[in-house]
């Protein structure tokens, strides 16, 4: 009969860190479902030229609209990206006088008063690039009197064999 008060202390034991391991769960459980529901924001590009477009986006909502709001570009409102709604997207024209330096980008969930999420946007001195896109780079003299004799050697060519071939004829 011994081996019986053994076991009892084992069960209380059993109890204790059941009722502790619970009790740390229990505390844990709203600090994660407060952080699983805080919405998330990006501009892309993060860095744009007065006359420049950005796109807004916004995770985590649970909203099907939402309004974005800076003094670079004024207030757009945010649509689905996808069926479920858990994107929002929009896009945004930095104003064309805009002064160079960082601007707060406010993301407010569902419109005022809902959940609001702040981002920066860099203006950067200069007006917004054109023609291709701002894909292509400034070009240095060497790269163009590169592609100068490339463009003279082919039309060269092509009159040569041009040439050769009126003779033969």
């Amino acid at each position: 009969m011994p081996a019986t008060p053994l076991a009892q202390p084992s069960k209380r034991r059993l109890l204790g860190r059941v009722a502790a391991a619970t009790l740390v769960l229990v505390a844990a459980a709203p600090v994660t479902v407060a952080h699983a529901a805080s919405p998330s924001a990006g501009v892309s590009p993060t860095a744009v030229a007065p006359g420049g477009r950005v796109s807004l986006n916004l995770t985590g909502c649970g909203t099907k609209t939402a309004l974005a709001s800076s003094t670079a570009f004024g207030e757009v409102r945010l649509t689905p990206g996808n069926l479920e709604a858990t994107t929002l997207v929009g896009g945004a024209t930095v104003y064309g006088n805009a002064t160079a330096g960082v601007y707060t980008v406010s993301f407010e969930c569902g419109g005022s008063g809902g959940q609001r999420v702040t981002v920066a946007l860099q203006v950067s001195p200069g007006g917004a690039r054109g023609g291709l896109g701002g894909s292509v780079g400034t070009a240095s003299p060497g790269l163009i009197a590169l592609g100068g004799t490339l463009a003279a050697g082919a039309l060269g060519t092509g009159v040569w064999i041009l040439r050769r071939r009126s003779r033969t004829a």
